[in-house]
């Protein structure tokens, strides 16, 4: 099944897509293989989690499952991946030819949130996310900052995935040790923006250590009962 924005001829997805049951539960899986002008992807999917993805800069086939699953062998899915990516602009170039009359359109990105994938604890490692959805064609471009600092190291960007409405997705990973006082900035780019999106992670200052106030207020406590039974034992005393 092909799945065309009929606007815009810049790009084609080939998305195929399989239903499984294992354990009475139901599982989707979605293989996915696209190509635009500059850029080309192939990624398997399961129940919206990336399982694998041609990284076709490195020239290699990345494993995104975690640590603690198990990890199958995609001994050949490279070569397969640029044996696809061969045939979609093959396809790409007929599409450009019969849709040249179609403007093209771009639609900016509607929404780019920055969270974090942990509790902040200082000093204790964690993960920033900058997910940004809604824009085509796909990709964005997405940078970090800290303290006006350009990052690079420890940051990571997923492939494109399409969304139903024909648009995009795509997040990107930054990891981090947070420290009271630090600024992170995700920058979004996009052909349809006409200034980049940035978002604002401020790592908030470490809360006041209450045992002073707690000891202050035991004080307090003990030295009222004080006052208050001598003012007893010295009326006790007159009578």
């Amino acid at each position: 099944m092909m799945i065309m924005k009929m606007k815009v001829c810049v790009l084609l997805i080939i998305l195929s897509s399989v239903l499984c049951v294992s354990a009475d539960v139901l599982h989707e899986m979605n293989s996915v293989s696209g190509c635009s002008d500059t850029d080309g992807e192939d990624v398997l999917i399961l129940d919206d989690e990336v399982v694998w993805y041609a990284d076709f800069n490195k020239q290699k086939v990345v494993d995104s499952l975690p640590a603690f699953a198990d990890h199958p062998s995609f001994e050949g899915k490279y070569e397969e991946a640029v044996a696809n990516q061969q045939i979609c602009r093959q396809n790409l170039k007929v599409t450009h030819t019969a849709m040249k009359d179609f403007p093209k359109e771009h639609d900016a990105p509607y929404m780019v949130i920055i969270y974090t994938t942990l509790n902040v604890e200082m000093g204790v490692q964690n993960t920033l996310i900058c997910h940004v959805t809604g824009f085509f064609p796909a990709p964005v471009n997405i940078t970090w900052n800290k303290n006006t600092k350009n990052l690079v190291e420890g940051t990571s960007i997923t492939v494109p995935l399409s969304n139903k409405d024909g648009t995009f997705s795509q997040t990107s990973k930054l990891d981090f040790v947070p420290k009271g006082g630090d600024v992170y900035i995700c920058t979004v780019e996009h052909v349809a923006l006409i200034q980049p999106i940035t978002k604002v992670y401020a790592v908030e200052d470490a809360e006041p250590i209450l045992g002073p106030a707690i000891f202050c207020g035991v004080g307090l406590t003990v030295g009222v009962l004080g006052v208050a039974a001598g003012i007893y034992l010295f009326i006790r005393g007159q009578k």
